[in-house]
């Protein structure tokens, strides 16, 4: 399988997609990134400790503190300590951001943890001789006390190259270190890469991964950071086409769909997406399918279609915490068995770790995927400033009631005229059939009543306003 990274910058911002099996299987997106935390290293300050929670509030010079986990901290950690932290998720909404005391160091082929004693190698590799290979080489190159974690991308390499990027991320680690000790007014102490550079460190594996860029600016960029990563002489293509390089490869199709709740399946079956503060939900319809043979090969069918769609939007659209899948019901159990294979098959591509726990006694599938960055939908969107985020306004009907409450209310301060401006297709509910709601509305308040639809007002706007009596 090969994979493209195709990158787009403009204005202030830059896009990325991973694509593979020619369908986008990853997006970032990063604006300003000396705004982003992700990563980062701080000196900071122990503000409170809140046993019963579990946590502490680490000052790191940000608006809101960060939020750190005792268990999460390498030994006791008291109000008014200096510690060091890393940022570990983002800040959102009213969250601040979360820190750990258990900092990790990526490079190109290794991820150095100073302060944890543990050799691991990423599960992405899985041929076991070369999983065994890579960590002994781990175990010989690392220093005792640190820890080491074998990168997918190392596959394959020696361990003079792997003994190379552990030099440098010792180097950093003692830079790291001196700034701690000095007495400075920053409290930051490292900060990781901009998005570009870490997706290329992260993913690019010369003869499997072809990147493509648009603008002359960025391939010269692409260029020097591949061969700062020790590619030397790598391809990057330059689109030059005149629509958006997101557009001409389709790219831009697949964001629209993952931002939707409902998604079609080849077959003609579809998934309807439910989240909630607590979980995922997953439903899984036949819609317009109706198969060929009879019913239970139509449920499989659909089911096993359904279970790749749903590892391939988890992964794009980033969902983390638990996941609840309602599979068409089938009464074969070797159907079942078959769903929940490809199900985990499906998702071996998906490099954030996942945990099938299979079939609920309600017939439910049930999994858990780590929360890594933020969900697409919070990269791409924000909440509607009319329904609040709920996903549902109200109707026509209800804002014209809600107008009529509001007139007969203000009748009441001894006004001598009203008129109303909302939008034309409230308007109408309000005035009603030859004005028959708007004469009884004035007859009941005793008042003149003018109604004026607006087109360029949002349906959930409306503005009404009085004269006084003299």
């Amino acid at each position: 399988m090969k994979r493209k990274i195709v990158i787009s910058a403009l204005l202030n911002q830059v896009q990325v997609g991973i694509v593979e099996n020619r369908r986008l299987a990853e997006y970032y997106l990063e604006r300003h990134c000396e705004d982003r935390l992700g990563g980062n290293v701080y000196k900071g300050l122990v503000e409170n400790v809140l046993p019963g929670m579990g946590a502490a509030f680490v000052d790191i010079g940000m608006p809101k503190n960060a939020f750190l986990f005792l268990a999460d901290a390498a030994g006791d950690v008291k109000t008014g300590d200096t510690i060091m932290v890393q940022v570990s998720k983002e800040a959102v909404g009213t969250k601040g951001p979360r820190v750990t005391t258990k900092i990790s160091l990526p490079g190109r082929y290794l991820v150095l943890m100073p302060v944890q004693d543990h050799t691991g190698v990423s599960r992405q590799i899985t041929d076991q001789d070369e999983r065994v290979r890579l960590k002994e080489v781990a175990e010989e190159i690392r220093p005792p006390g640190c820890g080491v974690i074998v990168r997918t991308v190392a596959e394959g390499r020696t361990k003079a190259e792997l003994q190379e990027d552990l030099a440098e991320l010792l180097q950093d680690w003692e830079r790291i270190q001196e700034k701690y000790r000095r007495k400075s007014s920053s409290r930051l102490l490292y900060q990781d890469y901009d998005l570009v550079h870490r997706i290329l460190r992260d993913l690019y594996v010369p003869d499997y991964t072809r990147v493509i860029v648009d603008s002359p600016k960025m391939q010269r960029r692409v260029q020097e950071d591949l061969a700062a990563l020790g590619v030397k002489g790598a391809r990057v293509d330059l689109y030059e086409g005149k629509v958006d390089l997101f557009t001409y490869l389709a790219l831009d199709k697949e964001l629209e769909r993952a931002g939707q709740n409902r998604v079609w399946l080849d077959c003609g079956g579809y998934l309807v997406f439910n989240q909630t503060e607590a979980l995922l939900s997953i439903d899984v319809n036949t819609g317009k399918y109706v198969g060929s043979k009879n019913l239970q090969d139509t449920v499989l069918k659909t089911n096993l279609q359904a279970a790749a769609e749903i590892a391939h939007q988890l992964r794009l659209r980033n969902y983390g915490g638990i996941v609840i899948i309602d599979f068409i019901d089938m009464s074969e159990p070797n159907n079942r068995e078959a769903v929940l294979e490809q199900l985990s098959m499906s998702l071996k591509a998906d490099k954030t770790r996942t945990n099938l726990l299979g079939f609920t006694r309600l017939g439910l599938v049930e999994l858990t995927r780590k929360k890594t960055d933020r969900l697409l939908s919070h990269v791409m969107e924000v909440d509607c400033p009319h329904c609040k985020g709920r996903g549902r306004v109200l109707s026509d009907a209800t804002l014209a009631f809600r107008i009529a409450k509001e007139v007969s209310a203000l009748a009441q301060e001894g006004v001598e005229s009203i008129k109303v401006r909302c939008h034309p297709a409230v308007a109408g509910l309000v005035i009603g059939p030859q004005k028959s709601n708007l004469h009884a509305l004035e007859k009941h308040i005793g008042k003149k009543i003018t109604v004026q639809g607006d087109d360029t007002l949002v349906r959930q706007d409306y503005q009404i306003q009085s004269s006084s009596i003299d």
